[in-house]
């Protein structure tokens, strides 16, 4: 699963960035947490990302239970902007370039 927040900061860029990367440590130190990343935009420098890739839906929602991760990471994801965040995988690619489809854990359309 991965989780992509975006954000508009509109402070001091070292300041967002000290917050993300306790957010960063926070969600790492989690069970079931694989990989995250703070990206900030080449074209429009108030614009960042923090994307983290999780072994499930269940570890994502479970860490955000974790004292730390309330510390430390939801007061800044608080701050993403309003949209959609969590997405489950259904397709990846090695170095190799081939596709690895995944079906949905999601309920088909019209079965929810």
């Amino acid at each position: 699963m991965l989780v992509v927040n975006r954000f508009l900061v509109a402070g001091p860029a070292e300041d967002f960035a000290s917050r993300a990367h306790a957010a960063l440590a926070a969600l790492g130190a989690r069970p079931g947490y694989r990989s995250g990343r703070l990206g900030r935009s080449v074209d429009e420098p108030a614009y960042w990302c923090l994307v983290t890739e999780w072994e499930s839906v269940g570890a994502y929602r479970r860490a955000l239970s974790a004292y730390d991760v309330k510390v430390h990471a939801t007061p800044l994801l608080a701050e993403s902007m309003a949209e959609p965040s969590a997405y489950e995988v259904l397709a990846h690619t090695g170095a190799n370039g081939d596709v690895v489809v995944t079906a949905s854990d999601r309920a088909p359309d019209g079965h929810r």
